[in-house]
């Protein structure tokens, strides 16, 4: 069980259960009956790229990372595509069961999580593939509408620049990658508390929200930045994934404060799992 919950990143999948509620609260199409679904749809798709990322990586694994499950040997490159076969068409099925556009865009959702993992990760375009893969999950939750086109933009934005800056984990990265991503952490946060806001309150929490995301994934790209080394990128890495949760908050705040209240709820288990098993 351990192998797989390190192959899948088991724990880091806490964080793309807000995107669909981030697509869903701005395209005014809030998660009821079959779409409840959604948030695991997403979470099956995550793990499955994740154990699909490990699959294509095992030979570069066995030189850089050679304690990761493949390489180690507890578990199998046929074993663990299976896995992420198995998991991708989960998600995919479930995101069905939600409706017929819900599938259509988790299938194209699993396509695009496909050609990453394959073909584009090591490639110049390989952020550009992982932002599609996040607006794409965001859009998975709006139902088909444009509404959510900004959103997902947001989320894209961060990806693209966690991305970036993770491709420095191993040998360190250059400074001027690092700042990057510390700037487009900025216009993140502004961009999800400048939006359109409900009231005084949803203003505030979409406020409050926005903060506490620029100063967790901030404060570690701007240490990064600073000093590019690979421990400090790879702390800046793990920062800006698990910053996806409080960001997704300040998204959902400014229309529902009760989905973003059960999301922030989320926040205090994603810091507790990812000292147990790495993000990344």
């Amino acid at each position: 069980m351990r192998t797989l919950v390190e192959l899948t990143r088991a724990p880091a999948a806490l964080t793309v259960l807000g995107d669909t509620l981030v697509g869903a609260a701005a395209a005014g199409q809030p998660l009821r009956g079959r779409r409840l679904l959604l948030p695991l749809s997403s979470a099956a798709l995550y793990c499955a790229g994740m154990a699909l990322n490990d699959w294509a990586d095992r030979e570069l694994d066995a030189v850089e990372r050679p304690e990761r499950p493949i390489p180690s040997g507890r578990i199998s490159p046929d074993a663990a595509l299976g896995v992420a076969a198995g998991l991708g068409a989960c998600g995919v099925a479930v995101a069905a069961v939600a409706g017929r556009g819900a599938g259509r865009t988790a299938l194209g959702l699993a396509a695009a999580i496909t050609a990453y993992d394959v073909v584009l990760k090591a490639g110049p375009a390989g952020p550009a593939g992982m932002a599609l893969c996040r607006g794409l999950d965001v859009l998975l939750g709006a139902g088909g509408r444009r509404r959510a086109w900004p959103a997902a933009a947001v989320l894209a934005a961060h990806t693209f620049a966690v991305t970036a800056l993770s491709r420095g984990e191993v040998h360190g990265a250059r400074r001027g990658t690092a700042r990057a991503a510390a700037a487009t952490t900025a216009l993140a946060a502004a961009a999800s508390a400048a939006g359109p806001r409900r009231s005084p309150g949803h203003r505030a929490a979409a406020l409050a929200a926005s903060a506490a995301y620029a100063a967790q994934v901030g404060r570690a790209q701007a240490r990064a930045a600073r000093t590019p080394t690979a421990p400090l990128v790879r702390a800046a890495t793990r920062a800006g994934i698990h910053g996806m949760v409080p960001l997704q908050v300040a998204l959902v705040a400014r229309h529902r404060l009760t989905s973003a209240a059960a999301l922030a709820a989320v926040v205090p288990a994603v810091h507790h799992f990812g000292r147990k098993v790495s993000a990344t």
